[in-house]
């Protein structure tokens, strides 16, 4: 089986997940916004299989359904310092390709290509959005919770840019500090 098979496979793991794996119903939350001190401090590694860690799984993924525009969600927006968030990009414009909903634990980039800048928003800094420099695919490694098992998916374009986005505030970085300064924040025009 060639590596690209191997990717393939294991991308498949993560587009079958579903929340109701969790086998728990999640809770809305209310989230953090800057400049609240969980959101620029690095997220502590989590048990995927833990208790409270499904329940926090679960519970994001029920507050990013609720949340207007949003397409991911990450635990230290919920005022919890933990590397856990979700992701949904599946019904944004800018969508080319996509894995559904789904949650990583411990996810970290493992290679990436080809920056570009494009604009970002956050449900944390709600009033700017501001234009970003990140990599248009990534191969991302992480657990899923309640199983624990690993996985690895490639992603391109938007929802390479979400994983990164998220994976930027489990490591306590918000998209304004990847900006390249003040030339390049700006004023939200449609609040959602």
């Amino acid at each position: 089986m060639s590596a690209e098979s191997d990717a393939r496979l294991v991308d498949d793991a993560v587009g079958r997940w579903t929340e109701s794996a969790l086998g728990v119903e999640g809770r809305v939350l209310d989230v953090v916004r800057a400049p609240a001190g969980v959101l620029s401090t690095a997220g502590e590694e989590v048990d995927p299989a833990a208790t409270d860690v499904v329940r926090l799984a679960a519970d994001l993924v029920a507050t990013m359904r609720v949340s207007p525009g949003c397409v991911g969600l990450a635990a230290p927006q919920v005022g919890v310092n933990a590397k856990v968030f979700c992701v949904d990009v599946t019904d944004h414009p800018k969508t080319r390709s996509h894995h559904g909903t789904f949650v990583l634990c411990n996810a970290v980039v493992v290679t990436s290509s080809r920056n570009e800048r494009a604009r970002e928003g956050c449900m944390s800094v709600p009033d700017l959005t501001g234009d970003v420099k990140r990599a248009a695919r990534v191969l991302v490694r992480g657990a899923l919770p309640g199983s624990g098992a690993p996985v690895e998916l490639a992603a391109e374009a938007f929802e390479a840019r979400a994983l990164q986005h998220e994976i930027d505030h489990c490591e306590g970085l918000l998209f304004l500090d990847r900006v390249a300064g003040a030339h390049a924040i700006h004023p939200r025009k449609t609040y959602l």
